[in-house]
């Protein structure tokens, strides 16, 4: 009796460790306010993500948005359309974990996390320091 629940128990574990693998976030995600879209690809072990769509990318005078609030000179001119943000992620654990992601509304960049919230959803926290001191927003997968 014992034998078969283990085996049932063992047989259900290993079956819930593939229901979410490092490949789970890849794909187009739509950030929490609904302004943009984002693709999250693999280059390596490492995950990465760029910005491919924006609700807006025109400023007021009817050019693309650039990367104005970036305190580093030489790269404020550059197109928001396109800008890899989400950069080095590492899968441990279940966790997407090592990265930066940059916020091109403020110019800064912070440490990063991601975790998966079942299949269409992951959680994206940016934050200084320790994880405690954050922010977390919840993408939604786009098809």
């Amino acid at each position: 009796m014992y034998k078969h629940l283990f085996i049932v128990l063992l047989l259900f574990c290993s079956l819930n460790g593939f229901s979410q693998n490092k490949d789970h976030i890849l794909g187009k995600w739509l950030n929490t306010t609904g302004e943009a879209h984002i693709q999250i690809y693999q280059s390596g072990n490492k995950f990465f993500g760029k910005l491919i769509w924006l609700k807006e990318p025109l400023d007021a005078d009817g050019k693309p948005k650039r990367d104005r609030e970036n305190p580093n000179n030489a790269l404020s001119n550059r197109p928001i359309l396109g800008l890899i943000f989400l950069k080095d992620f590492l899968y441990k654990d279940g966790i997407w974990q090592g990265g930066t992601i940059y916020d091109p509304k403020t110019g800064k960049t912070y440490s990063c996390k991601i975790s998966a919230e079942g299949k269409d959803k992951i959680n994206v926290r940016g934050f200084v320091g320790f994880s405690l001191l954050g922010r977390t927003e919840t993408w939604t997968r786009v098809e």
